[in-house]
């Protein structure tokens, strides 16, 4: 596989990192507990083999991507990973995370957030946006947290749970655009609306 861009990055508290295939039992732990994965787009794995695929499909392929911000977030005490954090290169440049519950509420994942947002403005990307359903606000306060501001929410029957979900989008500028929103969302659903004191 060739080397991609995806550096190794280091805050007080954290690494971030490539998985490799020696984490699929930590990537086990973060993707198949019912709470922390409720409101993301995959099903919870049931097994070390689903974890294995998982990682294949979701990791393997993005590492072999000229560009790949794809990493394990891990504890600088034993660098195993707790969570993910990640900005696709697609035009969205969506920016997305997850963290095991028993780690919840200690700014983790903003501490994380703040680090990678600022490699992908150092890569020069010119945004990123993030969505939250809106019956997970805690998300969106990661958001806010890391500098992105809300613009706009939007209905999506979203697969493959195939549930109606009214989501937020956020969006930080890192080119000085600030009047730079992000519309594919907007323009996809049938129901898009502002809403006030976000």
């Amino acid at each position: 596989m060739m080397e991609v861009n995806t550096p190794a990055l280091e805050t007080n508290r954290l690494i971030l990192r490539k998985f490799t295939d020696n984490d699929i039992e930590a990537l086990y732990q973060i993707y198949s507990d019912e709470e922390a994965n409720k409101f993301l787009p995959w099903f919870p794995l049931k097994s070390m083999e689903e974890a294995g695929s998982f990682f294949e499909e979701r990791y393997g392929a993005k590492y072999a991507q000229p560009q790949a911000y794809a990493y394990g977030v891990c504890l600088k005490k034993d660098n195993i990973p707790i969570g993910y954090i990640k900005v696709d290169m697609e035009d969205h440049h969506d920016f997305g995370y997850g963290l095991r519950k028993e780690l919840w509420h200690q700014g983790i994942i903003t501490e994380a957030g703040k680090a990678v947002a600022a490699q992908v403005e150092k890569d020069g990307l010119p945004y990123i946006t993030a969505t939250h359903d809106i019956n997970n606000p805690r998300s969106g306060q990661v958001m806010k947290n890391i500098g992105m501001k809300y613009q706009y929410s939007y209905e999506e029957q979203w697969q493959p749970k195939d549930i109606l979900v009214t989501f937020r989008m956020y969006q930080l500028n890192f080119d000085g655009r600030e009047d730079r929103v992000y519309k594919k969302y907007w323009d996809n659903s049938k129901v898009h609306f502002i809403e006030k004191d976000l």
